[in-house]
């Protein structure tokens, strides 16, 4: 990878974390420890690199969005799961669960080489294990939204979409 994708990715995690550090003083609402800008900066230019080294690879427009929404989503479920959780508190260990639904998501981009009609198919497994996991949160009364994961749900099928149409649009897929 190139050294002006890099520096780009680097410049924009910087100002972001400059967000939280502003808001740190001005109110005590915003309360981020050293721990917490780390996190958040290895999460923010984690997702920057993971988008650029996948949409470098080539493919429609239609593939890079559908790469863009796999990883704001990816980036958001963590974000969420570490700052407040999803199922009750951050400390609640059924939040847990949501990782097995970003293994789903990896373990099919993988086994689809990125290619895009894989990927789809990776992003609607993805979209299951996330209902999957609303389920047993329901089932096992953990206190869980639905509007919260349906959002998330249709993050993942809007990806999917996407890797589909990027499928139809070019016979050439990204190696």
């Amino acid at each position: 990878m190139q050294r002006e994708p890099i520096l780009r990715i680097a410049l924009v995690t910087l100002f972001l974390l400059l967000v939280p550090l502003l808001a740190m003083q001005f109110t005590d609402e915003v309360v981020w420890e050293r721990a917490d800008f780390a996190v958040a900066g290895v999460l923010l230019f984690g997702a920057g690199l993971t988008y650029e080294w996948i949409a470098r690879k080539g493919g429609t427009a239609a593939y890079r969005a559908a790469i863009g929404v796999a990883v704001a989503t990816a980036l958001v479920l963590i974000w969420m799961n570490l700052a407040v959780g999803l199922i009750g508190s951050e400390d609640n260990p059924a939040n847990l669960m949501y990782g097995g639904v970003l293994a789903v998501g990896l373990v099919g981009a993988i086994l689809a080489r990125l290619r895009p009609r894989g990927m789809a198919r990776a992003l609607f497994a993805t979209a299951f294990a996330q209902m999957l996991v609303g389920a047993i949160a329901m089932i096992a009364g953990l206190g869980f939204t639905w509007i919260l994961n349906g959002f998330f749900v249709a993050l993942w099928v809007g990806s999917a979409l996407l890797f589909r149409r990027g499928a139809h649009a070019t016979p050439a897929t990204p190696a």
